[in-house]
């Protein structure tokens, strides 16, 4: 019964990492989370970290056919096996042209539109800048004839002084006319 209770216990297994449990993720999260785990156990290790795969490209047309088919009789049966293959390539090279095309097309619309909405908000920007700066012009105008008017009064009450004793010996001078002339 000793044997029996020591389950861990193997001969020739002294010191060693304990095993870790089988975990089955249960999701594409857990299972990355459980990758990342496995990784940060050994920082030091390198990680391999694969190349990105070639884009697949059609093999070139021939320059130069050799054995040209022709509609004779007298083509034996593995002819149509060849016929059949040159043209499946030739259509998977079509093909390829034809999507590559429209990949540079789809590519050009993008660039247009990135320069069209360039030129929108470079538009938008200059009409904005201009408002502002009629804004900063309004206001320093505002503040000009707000200084100016202060001086104004300032000069105003300084010399208010003086031209109210300027008014009191003019009242004695003359009188002063009850009516505004040159108007009905």
């Amino acid at each position: 019964m000793a044997a029996h209770t020591q389950k861990n216990n193997k001969p020739g297994k002294t010191g060693a990492k304990e095993a870790q449990p089988l975990i089955i993720p249960k999701t594409p999260a857990e299972e990355q989370r459980l990758k990342l785990e496995r990784l940060m156990r050994n920082p030091e290790k390198v990680v391999p970290i694969p190349d990105r795969l070639k884009e697949w490209k059609p093999r070139a047309p021939p320059e130069f056919v050799r054995d040209v088919m022709g509609s004779s009789a007298g083509a034996g049966s593995g002819e149509f096996h060849v016929y059949r293959h040159l043209r499946r390539r030739e259509y998977q090279r079509q093909d390829f042209l034809d999507k590559m095309a429209e990949v540079q097309d789809k590519d050009q619309d993008y660039l247009e539109k990135l320069e069209k909405n360039k030129l929108a908000a470079e538009e938008r920007t200059a009409k904005r800048r201009k408002k502002r700066e009629k804004l900063k012009q309004r206001k320093l105008m505002a503040k000009k004839a707000k200084l100016e008017d202060k001086n104004k009064k300032e000069d105003a009450d300084s010399s208010s002084d003086s031209s109210e004793e300027e008014e009191k010996e003019t009242e004695d001078d003359a009188e002063v006319p009850s009516f505004i002339m040159g108007r009905k």
